[in-house]
């Protein structure tokens, strides 16, 4: 507590001998950090200045980059700071802030893998009503609701947990997580079932409408012939595979809040770099290597280059 300020703060006690490898750790996550910054930008940039990319598909790609940019800069500047500091700490206040922004961008990747499928599922299975569905203001609502449905879920959490008393004045994290939770003196039942109700509208009700959307899909496709197989194939399996990555991601995010004092300190560590650095970096590889027209865009961007 500095008593001059009234300002709380938290030490961040996640790291494994910072002082000894302080530059180490700079140096691997800046560069991750500008490989993340400069292939999303990548892909948002093709898809904005070239026309035939214009489409939903594209634009909800676009978007999902956009998310991990966000994603990525709401957790890599205070590590870089952590890293060249004596003192690892962030006032209570940030870390609520860093904790409402996380978890709003996350509910927003689920949203937007969501918002994907549904894509899929009008262009695949009711291909004549497409356009008619998929005009430019469902696209704009489907996108404000992807970033302000998780955004409201988690303020209302934030809030819950403002006036909560603190005991524990050490995080057991490098950034701010549910973690947070673990700080309070007495834990809160309320907070727990809020968190609970968050975890179902954000995550689980949209993993649960992929797989219901996808699942229509394949019906569809078994009857279709092997050209419209291979097509659909296409498009699809990014999908997926970003999906599945991200849930397992998420899955680790939940189990080191959870059981966070039965992992040694340094696989706890592993553990949460994991989670911010695979997928921010796997959406654009993925996205550029297996869709067909961003692939062939990036082919003539780099052939131009050399």
């Amino acid at each position: 507590m500095d008593d001059e300020f009234n300002v709380t703060y938290i030490t961040l006690g996640g790291y494994v001998e910072v002082n000894k490898y302080r530059y180490l750790y700079f140096v691997i996550m800046f560069t991750v950090y500008i490989l993340i910054i400069c292939s999303n930008s990548t892909i948002v940039s093709l898809i904005w200045i070239h026309k035939n990319l214009h489409e939903p598909m594209y634009i909800f790609i676009a978007a999902l980059s956009l998310n991990s940019v966000l994603f990525s800069t709401t957790i890599y500047p205070k590590l870089f700071i952590d890293f060249l500091s004596e003192k690892q700490i962030i006032s209570y206040s940030s870390c609520l802030f860093q904790y409402f922004i996380y978890y709003s961008l996350v509910g927003s990747e689920f949203l937007l893998l969501a918002t994907m499928a549904y894509d899929r599922y009008v262009s695949i299975c009711k291909p004549l009503q497409y356009p008619t569905i998929m005009r430019r203001t469902t696209i704009s609502i489907l996108l404000l609701s992807a970033w302000l449905i998780p955004a409201l879920h988690v303020v209302v959490a934030v809030a819950l947990g403002h006036e909560k008393k603190l005991c524990n004045f050490t995080l057991k994290g490098i950034f701010c997580n549910n973690s947070v939770l673990k700080l309070h003196c007495v834990s809160s039942r309320v907070i727990s079932i809020y968190g609970l109700v968050v975890l179902l509208n954000v995550a689980l009700v949209p993993v649960l409408f992929i797989l219901f959307t996808y699942t229509k899909i394949l019906i569809i496709l078994y009857r279709s012939s092997r050209e419209v197989r291979k097509k659909a194939a296409q498009t699809c399996l990014p999908h997926l595979l970003v999906l599945i990555s991200f849930s397992c991601l998420c899955a680790y995010d939940i189990i080191i809040a959870r059981l966070e004092s039965d992992f040694p300190k340094t696989v706890r560590l592993i553990m949460t770099l994991q989670v911010v650095l695979y997928q921010p970096l796997f959406n654009p590889i993925i996205y550029g290597l297996k869709m067909k027209e961003i692939s062939k865009h990036l082919k003539r961007l780099f052939s131009r280059t050399k």
